[in-house]
């Protein structure tokens, strides 16, 4: 790589597929990296790499973690994590026998972000202060036989799109540590949206999405009044249909050709999830911080899932 002699590649160059990348000095010294090295980070990343930082520099204090480890499995089979909302610094997920815990963990998971937000804006610095901050999280569960119904189920290969909190094209950005002591996180790839969202938005009829006149109307006439979201705009209604076609079929997820990818105790990785198809195939505590990237401080917008579907529709899918 070209980025500078901290940063190493795995696995297949081929086109379409994600990397994982090494980063062992995500802040060399002055003069050791190449020009513009920030820059070609994010390049990576928004081309669908994965930047794995084989120790992490999220500092977890030692009692924080026990406190993390000694939580028992929640005792709903469907339950995925505790989730922390910066915005209304509060903690949700929590059964009713654990609201006790609550003031504790929503602690940890607001250190754990601070830290997080600390460290993108000295890592990846074009994004610096542009981003939305969106949720937290701790992973409590063994992802390894999990029950959970077909589309929650994190399995199976999908692109990340949310059901209730639309990006309105902005990029999903996440953040991952794993604090097991003992055992790696598994990940396996397949292709990029670049690659893939093309062919699975047409053969999966995604693109008529958001096209009539009304639609449009209504759009320009919400953008023109910044009136708030009442609806899902196009863009992320066709993200969440190809985010359930593809975990509604069984062919593509047999047979799509895979990259299995293994995240070990105290790594941490930065990926974003809207644009490589990933399952997570096992692997128990997990901590995330999720950042929505806007399309103005993307270095490769033209690659990414809105540029990419307002293409082949030809219309605009944001409001």
């Amino acid at each position: 790589m070209s980025v500078a002699s901290s940063v190493t590649t795995s696995q297949s160059d081929a086109p379409g597929f994600s990397r994982r990348i090494a980063v062992d000095d995500p802040f060399p010294a002055a003069g050791t990296v190449a020009l513009g090295h920030e820059r070609q980070l994010c390049a990576l990343l928004e081309a669908g790499h994965i930047l794995f930082l084989p120790q992490s520099p999220i500092s977890i204090p030692s009692e924080d973690r026990e406190l993390l480890l000694g939580r028992k499995q929640t005792s709903s089979a469907y339950h995925k994590n505790i989730a922390y909302r910066p915005a209304e610094d509060r903690v949700t997920g929590l059964e009713a026998s654990e609201q006790k815990e609550a003031s504790e963990l929503r602690r940890l998971l607001r250190d754990y972000s601070r830290r997080s937000r600390e460290f993108l804006d000295r890592f990846l610095t074009p994004y610096a202060g542009r981003w939305k901050l969106d949720y937290t999280s701790f992973r409590p569960i063994e992802e390894k036989g999990r029950p959970s119904r077909l589309h929650a189920r994190n399995d199976l290969l999908h692109f990340d799109s949310f059901p209730t909190r639309p990006t309105n094209g902005a990029r999903i950005l996440r953040l991952f540590t794993n604090i097991n002591p003992a055992q790696n996180r598994v990940w396996m790839t397949a292709q990029t949206f670049e690659a893939f969202g093309p062919r699975l938005a047409r053969t999966a009829g995604l693109l008529d999405v958001g096209s009539s006149p009304v639609s449009r109307a209504v759009r320009f006439v919400t953008r023109a009044l910044r009136l708030p979201l009442k609806q899902r705009p196009p863009y992320d209604e066709i993200m969440h249909r190809c985010h359930n076609a593809m975990k509604e079929d069984a062919g593509f997820q047999a047979n799509a050709t895979k990259s299995q990818w293994e995240f070990p105790p105290d790594s941490t990785w930065l990926v974003f999830t809207d644009g490589v198809s990933h399952s997570v195939l096992e692997g128990q505590y997990a901590l995330e911080q999720t950042f929505l990237i806007p399309q103005s401080a993307l270095v490769r917008p033209e690659a990414s899932p809105l540029a990419i579907l307002e293409r082949l529709t030809g219309n605009r899918l944001t409001i």
